[in-house]
């Protein structure tokens, strides 16, 4: 820890210059006391930094005292820069580590790398989650994730969607998918020798097992999860519904529907009414997700067929306005 501290000082120093002892224990979240320690371990251990008193003062190394990180191009070192979140990191528990990373990688990056590497921080900012979803609580990911470093099995008690809603299952934890805001383990289990998605936030209850698994030397994550998604959307959206969408629904099907359904829609268009209204076809898993899928667009939007849709959608609404009315009467 200790060690980790003397080096993040020197890290501080080389990235920003001088500064005071003050302003080191802030930024490693340390005591002023604690920081001259440091200072003076460095200095026993040879480290080339001088301190200078008064109001102007502070600590700073001295010229020429710095290491290069060689080979790497600015647009590289912007990269590196683009490709990290914060939020994902803190949800494995690395967010101090993220940051003592970039921090690192400033320091050892020459000028003008450094420059535009800061840039590149304080003026982009990656958002992984969706608009309209709230991600599910995650407290067994960090476990996993160690899980799937170590190849140790896991024991997991996990809430689906049927009965009976929760399981128990032994998993053989692979890899960790981040997809629209929310984390997936893909695991085998202990009843069946085929992959499966789990979603860590249905994870009610996690024991760490002894016993270690092998992983498959050819296991690519990335490829796996690019074809289950081609595969799990073409299973689980076969239903095609004819709508019809108000130019103002229009504006807000991608929003609210999202890419696939947007483009479908889009490709499948005919001209606007005179009131504007465009027909199209919306794809959708079943008759009750759609219904919930497609009030979203309230009055903007018509479902024309399936005939089963339609009187779903059409059932929803008479409830609504009943659960309205009852409620004026009773105001």
């Amino acid at each position: 820890m200790r060690a980790s501290r003397l080096l993040n000082v020197i890290m501080l120093l080389q990235t920003r210059g001088r500064m005071t002892a003050r302003q080191l224990a802030g930024e490693l979240d340390v005591s002023v006391r604690t920081i001259y320690r440091d200072i003076e371990s460095l200095h026993r251990a040879g480290v080339a930094l001088y301190g200078e008193p008064g109001p102007a003062g502070g600590f700073q190394l001295l010229d020429g005292y710095r290491t290069r990180l060689t080979g790497l191009s600015v647009a590289e070192a912007e990269a590196l820069f683009l490709t990290t979140l914060p939020t994902v990191a803190a949800d494995l528990g690395l967010g101090d580590a993220l940051v003592a990373a970039q921090l690192k990688l400033q320091a050892a990056l020459p000028e003008p790398s450094r420059s535009r590497t800061q840039l590149v921080g304080g003026r982009f900012h990656l958002d992984a989650e969706g608009w309209y979803t709230v991600p599910d609580e995650v407290p067994h990911l960090v476990e996993l994730a160690a899980a799937v470093l170590d190849q140790h099995r896991v024991r997991v008690t996990y809430r689906r969607w049927r009965e009976p809603t929760d399981v128990e299952r032994v998993l053989e934890p692979l890899g960790i998918v981040l997809k629209a805001g929310n984390w997936y383990v893909v695991a085998r289990d202990d009843r069946r020798p085929d992959l499966r998605t789990y979603k860590v936030g249905a994870v009610l209850h996690l024991e760490p097992l002894g016993d270690r698994f092998e992983r498959p030397a050819d296991f690519d994550l990335a490829a796996w999860w690019r074809e289950h998604l081609h595969d799990f959307r073409g299973w689980i959206r076969k239903g095609r519904a004819e709508v019809r969408v108000s130019a103002a629904g229009r504006l807000r099907l991608r929003d609210l529907l999202g890419k696939e359904s947007a483009d479908r829609f889009d490709a499948t268009a005919s001209a606007p009414d005179d009131a504007g209204w465009v027909g199209g076809e919306i794809p959708y898993e079943s008759i009750t997700h759609a219904r919930t899928e497609l009030l979203k667009l309230g009055p903007d939007l018509v479902v024309e067929s399936p005939a089963p849709l339609r009187a779903a959608m059409a059932q929803a609404a008479r409830a609504m306005a009943d659960r309205y009315g009852e409620a004026s009467h009773g105001s």
